[in-house]
């Protein structure tokens, strides 16, 4: 997808410098990146995807700093619990974003960070995640919303997509690869 303006409303965290890896072993770079992204848009309510590796799965965060609203897609099922670290660090960043915007909040509402897991298409096999995972995003910019609903998008509901989908993007992926000169 070519830039509409979209870059006004959606940001992209590298997945290289945001992944359970580097959680794991160095989080306060991980801390450091994701908060200075945020920070450098601060003044404009966005939506950021942060493609997330596991180690061997991808799932997609998508984060309004703004409303503290972290929309989770995980095409195998898995709820955020399942990688603690992960949800550490993002709440983490998101209560130093809210500090360094000086916004005051009640002692209750300190943890008022919202997790929303959104049922979103399943992948019926052990390699499609990341093809799902980009899927999530294209569906997300197509619409051009800052907002997720929790049974997915009206528009692209489906319990699981199609081969057709799933190559979809694909051909997609790689056309864009292709373009970057990549393999040149």
């Amino acid at each position: 997808m070519r830039p509409n303006d979209l870059d006004e409303s959606f940001g992209f965290l590298a997945p290289a410098t945001v992944n359970l890896g580097l959680i794991l072993n160095r989080p306060d770079t991980v801390t450091e990146y994701v908060l200075r992204i945020l920070n450098d848009n601060k003044d404009a309510e966005k939506l950021f995807f942060i493609p997330f590796n596991t180690g061997g799965h991808w799932l997609l965060l998508a984060i309004n700093p703004i409303r503290e609203i972290v929309y989770y897609l995980d095409s195998l099922g898995n709820d955020w619990t399942t990688y603690p670290d992960m949800k550490v660090l993002i709440d983490t960043v998101l209560q130093a974003f809210r500090a360094q915007r000086d916004i005051q909040t009640s002692r209750r509402g300190a943890n008022s960070i919202t997790w929303i897991k959104v049922a979103c298409p399943q992948q019926r096999n052990q390699i499609d995640c990341g093809y799902f995972m980009l899927r999530f995003m294209r569906d997300t910019l197509a619409l051009g919303r800052l907002m997720i609903p929790t049974d997915y998008f009206e528009e692209f509901k489906c319990a699981f997509y199609t081969k057709d989908q799933v190559d979809e993007i694909k051909e997609e992926w790689c056309q864009f690869m292709i373009e970057l000169n990549v393999f040149s």
